[in-house]
């Protein structure tokens, strides 16, 4: 099957199976940037929240939610109203908009975009003779753009959408150290919507102006920066490093580094820093995707925040649209905590260390999940075409449903009702059972395939007399007899190995 096949043939599953729709409301044409999830989608969603909030638990962080609605001096105080822009060009003649940055990405994918500015930029556009692509015009000139949503509340009060949920977080620092008992550092975690006004989104759910974050904050000492106690446990682990300097030799695909060498190598400054890179991968890891598809992207001096010592960007390499970010881990210094303690006349400088005499504003160390970007990818890198067979290879940690239950036939009364016996029993024991007994038994396997259901019982004639069902295995299409009874077992581990 040709390339363009294939992703057409994925983009047909993601609407067709139920994992997205859009954009929403469909039913009126549509409003670019916003997209709806269905059942498939949720469940997903859902499952990769649930298992990242228990992994997260396990590792000592606490959650929190904060408003979506907060007052402009909270965007003022972090300088979102000031910095939070996109460079736009506009069309001379039919005025169509286009981000500047990700305009010449599509038109120059070899060229090192990141980080130009915009006077730069317009040198590339015109060096290049790129007009607009609706019409063949000239561009304006670059123009700032914020994407902050702008709303009111009560009585003239202005606020705004939050733009990121990591600042709502941040507001929370006093209450948090007081009821984590000042154990530092503090780790915790909030996910919820953020909202953003893209120029013109495209992209599907990788760039959305409504979207779903997942984020962790480590409130830290400057002495725990280099002296974590968690490094110790992780520093042995290799990521696939690709540091700014070996992008500039086109290299995409970099090797795995050991963390303690990265830091030896000043590849990484700091051991909790390389934690927070350590930990992003973990989570991610739980998920299924095949290791050759990620790495890790340093943001070049050029590219990265004004306030950040250090960024890279978790990346999955897709068919569809190449590398994407799904996760940046950032290295935030202090800034956050003295900006609010300004604007607020809060003192947040807090004694961290064994010598209650000694304080210090803490550092703050940011793993940023966009939660849409894991569940496109997460998708795109494990769907499958074997001999015209869809298959969604997901892991069974987050796949929409864990099992499926066919009665062979269903105009066999006595089969039909042991076949919904054994899903209810499922679905008391928290397995993700789905039931079905539409059409020919292939056609069943096939939607449960393209669904990413891992495993399929048929319920027939002989279970009635023996009470065993055929367990069918999703990407090796092994069946086997077991008893009713180790159904729940054989979906938590896996089929047994036949003996030849």
């Amino acid at each position: 099957m040709k390339i363009e096949d294939n992703i057409e043939t994925f983009n047909s599953l993601v609407k067709r199976q139920g994992f997205v729709w859009g954009p929403s409301p469909e039913i009126y044409g549509g409003l670019a940037g916003f997209y709806s999830y269905g059942p498939a989608g949720m469940a997903l969603k859902n499952n990769i929240i649930s298992l990242f909030r228990k992994e997260l638990r396990a590792l000592g962080f606490s959650e929190v939610e904060c408003p979506i609605v907060t007052p402009e001096i909270v965007w003022e105080a972090s300088g979102h109203l000031e910095r939070f822009i996109d460079p736009v060009i506009k069309c001379k003649k039919c005025e169509s908009i286009f981000r500047a940055d990700k305009f010449l990405k599509e038109q120059m994918p070899d060229a090192m975009i990141d980080g130009l500015s915009f006077k730069e930029m317009e040198v590339l556009i015109k060096s290049n003779s790129l007009t607009c692509p609706e019409c063949d015009s000239e561009f304006d000139k670059i123009e700032d753009y914020n994407l902050m949503l702008k709303t009111n509340v009560g009585a003239g009060n202005t606020a705004y959408l939050r733009p990121e949920t990591a600042t709502t977080t941040y507001l929370l620092f006093n209450r948090l150290s007081q009821v984590l008992r000042k154990q530092y550092p503090l780790k915790v975690f909030q996910y919820g919507k953020a909202f953003r006004n893209e120029i013109s989104p495209r992209q599907g759910v990788l760039r959305m102006r409504s979207f779903d974050q997942f984020e962790l904050q480590m409130f830290i000492s400057k002495e725990q920066e280099y002296n974590l106690e968690d490094f110790n446990d992780i520093k042995h682990n290799k990521l696939p490093l690709l540091d700014w300097r070996l992008q500039d030799k086109n290299i995409a695909i970099p090797n795995q580094i050991d963390l303690e060498d990265a830091i030896e190598k000043k590849i990484l400054k700091k051991p909790a820093y390389a934690y927070c890179l350590y930990l992003s991968y973990f989570l991610i890891s739980k998920l299924g995707y095949p290791d050759e598809v990620i790495r890790f992207r340093q943001h070049s001096p050029n590219e990265k925040a004004h306030y950040a010592d250090d960024a890279w960007d978790l990346e999955v390499n897709t068919t569809q649209f190449g590398w994407v970010e799904i996760c940046g881990i950032h290295d935030r210094t202090d800034y956050d905590l003295k900006r609010h303690g300004k604007y607020s006349k809060q003192n947040f400088e807090v004694s961290m260390d064994t010598n209650p005499s000694i304080k210090e504003i803490p550092q703050i160390l940011e793993i940023a999940y966009g939660i849409d970007r894991i569940i496109y990818t997460l998708l795109e890198t494990n769907f499958n075409v074997e001999d015209k067979r869809i298959n969604l290879k997901l892991s069974k940690n987050v796949a929409p449903n864990q099992v499926a239950v066919f009665p062979l036939v269903k105009n066999k009364e006595k089969i039909r009702l042991l076949a919904k016996k054994i899903h209810r029993g499922l679905l008391q024991n928290l397995i993700y059972s789905y039931y079905d007994e539409s059409g020919s038994i292939g056609k069943r396997y096939r939607r449960q395939d393209e669904l990413g259901t891992p495993y399929c019982v048929t319920i027939d004639y002989d279970s009635l007399e023996d009470s065993t069902v055929t367990i069918r295995e999703r990407d090796t299409m092994t069946q086997i007899r077991i008893d009713i009874s180790e159904i729940p077992m054989t979906i938590k581990n896996g089929l047994p190995k036949i003996k030849e």
